[in-house]
């Protein structure tokens, strides 16, 4: 991997059925000997309002939210174009999300 993508939101190829789609890059960067992977958190505008939904108001994104409960891994060659930076609060906020699905902290 180049750089460190980490809290950058790009337009990512996510396949036929969910074709084109916000995402939020979660992951460290891979090293040379690692598969070039990067896991996302895809932006939806189809709320549903459930806890695992993070709402970032950021210009470059439609009103939605990152959906911690659909969390993706891609080859690094299926991100398509950056779209923005989230900011630190907005990025940690979706990463605690994560973490609470998974089980890993206890809900706030």
């Amino acid at each position: 991997m180049a750089s460190d993508r980490r809290g950058e939101v790009w337009l990512v190829d996510l396949g036929y059925a969910a074709k084109t789609r916000p995402a939020l890059v979660i992951s460290v960067p891979a090293l040379d000997t690692e598969r070039a992977l990067v896991a996302l958190v895809p932006h939806t505008t189809s709320q549903r309002q459930t806890r695992f939904e993070v709402v970032a108001s950021v210009r470059f994104l439609k009103a939605g939210a990152f959906d911690a409960q659909n969390i993706v891994t891609v080859p690094e060659s299926k991100l398509l174009r950056k779209l923005g930076q989230l900011s630190e609060n907005d990025f940690d906020a979706v990463v605690a999300a994560v973490l609470n699905w998974l089980g890993f902290n206890k809900p706030a």
